[in-house]
C-alpha cells in the first residue's frame, strides 16, 4: 500500500500532501475519526512585504505588542463557547471547542527572495472547530496587538453568546490546516 503514496501525491492538488498510507475498514468514517486538529496561520510584520509573499502569508504592518498576543493566545486554551468567534450558523447549536494549545512562533517554512526575513505564525490545536474560528481567532490576537481591542475582550466574547459586535475573519490566504490525528489508525 506504502509504494502507492507516490501515485496518489501525483494526482492530489498541489496544496494537498499524503505523508502515508494505509488499508482501513469498509465502515472507516474520516469525520468521525479525527481527535484532534492543528491549525497554522503565516503572517509577517514587516515594513517592506513583496506582494509575491502574499499568496501565502498576510502581512500586518502595524506594530505589534508581542507579549500581548501571547498572553491572548493562552485565554483560548481550555473548553470554551467560541460562538464569539466564528461564523454563526442557524443549524448549529453547540458552539463548545475544546483548544488543547495556542501559541505564536517563529516559522523557517518559506525561504526565498520575496518573503520577509521574520515570518510568524499562530498555532492553535484542537478537538474541533466552527465556521471562521481559527481565522476570528487571529483577527482578535492582531487587535489586541496593535491596542484596538482589550485583551479581556476574549473573556468577555466567551462569557456572553450574543456579542454585539462581530470579528471580521483573518484573510484566509495564510491559514494551513496543518495536521490531522485520527483514531483508531
Amino acid at each position: 500500500m506504502q509504494s502507492l503514496l507516490p501515485q496518489f501525491n501525483e494526482h492530489l492538488p498541489q496544496d494537498i500532501q499524503l505523508n502515508s498510507v494505509q488499508d482501513v475498514s469498509a465502515n472507516f468514517n474520516l469525520i468521525q475519526s479525527v481527535t484532534q486538529k492543528t491549525y497554522r496561520y503565516f503572517f509577517a510584520n514587516a515594513a517592506n512585504f513583496h506582494p509575491f509573499a502574499s499568496a501565502f502569508l498576510v502581512n500586518v504592518s502595524e506594530e505589534l505588542n508581542w507579549e500581548l498576543m501571547e498572553e491572548a493566545c493562552q485565554l483560548f486554551v481550555g473548553r470554551n463557547n467560541f460562538k464569539g468567534f466564528c461564523k454563526p450558523s442557524v443549524n448549529k447549536t453547540d458552539y463548545v471547542r475544546e483548544v488543547l494549545s495556542a501559541g505564536i512562533f517563529t516559522s523557517n517554512e518559506f525561504l526565498g527572495q520575496f518573503f520577509p526575513q521574520e515570518i510568524y505564525y499562530f498555532e492553535i490545536t484542537g478537538t474541533g472547530f466552527l465556521h471562521h474560528q481559527v481565522r476570528m481567532m487571529m483577527s482578535a490576537v492582531w487587535q489586541i496587538g496593535k491596542g484596538e481591542m482589550v485583551i479581556s475582550e476574549i473573556s468577555r466574547r466567551f462569557e456572553s453568546s450574543e456579542v454585539s459586535e462581530k470579528l471580521p475573519p483573518a484573510p484566509a490566504n495564510g491559514l494551513v490546516l496543518w495536521e490531522t490525528v485520527l483514531k483508531n489508525l
